[in-house]
């Protein structure tokens, strides 16, 4: 079992840039894929990013590509989403999540969810 806390959520202005970080507990890290979701208001929790237990493998959103990037670092337990040029319609929890399975945009294939970090970009 893994344990997800993430931080770095805040009030940004449109164009600015925020990095969320997501630290595991466990030894186990290094063998999960690692996720990002978002739910704003009203709306359904969707797929930001995802990265490969190595590092080595990255997915993202349509919506996000070319301004979010996802990394991960095994000594540090912890993953990160650089969000770069936001957007107002960038508003929304964020959420990490850990699976045991491919990497995939499917929130059913994560086992584990941290609590959320609040993202608000004003325009």
């Amino acid at each position: 079992q893994v344990q997800l806390v993430e931080s770095g959520g805040g009030l940004v202005q449109a164009g600015g840039s925020l990095r969320l970080s997501c630290a595991a507990s466990g030894r186990t890290f290094r063998a999960y894929v690692m996720g990002w979701f978002r739910q704003a208001p009203g709306k359904e929790r969707e797929f930001v990013a995802a990265i490969s237990w190595s590092g080595g493998s990255t997915y993202f959103a349509d919506s996000v590509k070319g301004r979010f990037t996802i990394s991960r670092d095994h000594a540090k337990n912890t993953v990160y989403l650089q969000m770069n040029s936001l957007k107002p319609e960038d508003t929304a929890v964020y959420y990490c999540a850990a699976s045991h399975r491919t990497p995939g945009s499917d929130y059913g294939q994560y086992d584990y969810w941290g609590q959320g970090t609040q993202v608000t970009v004003s325009s």
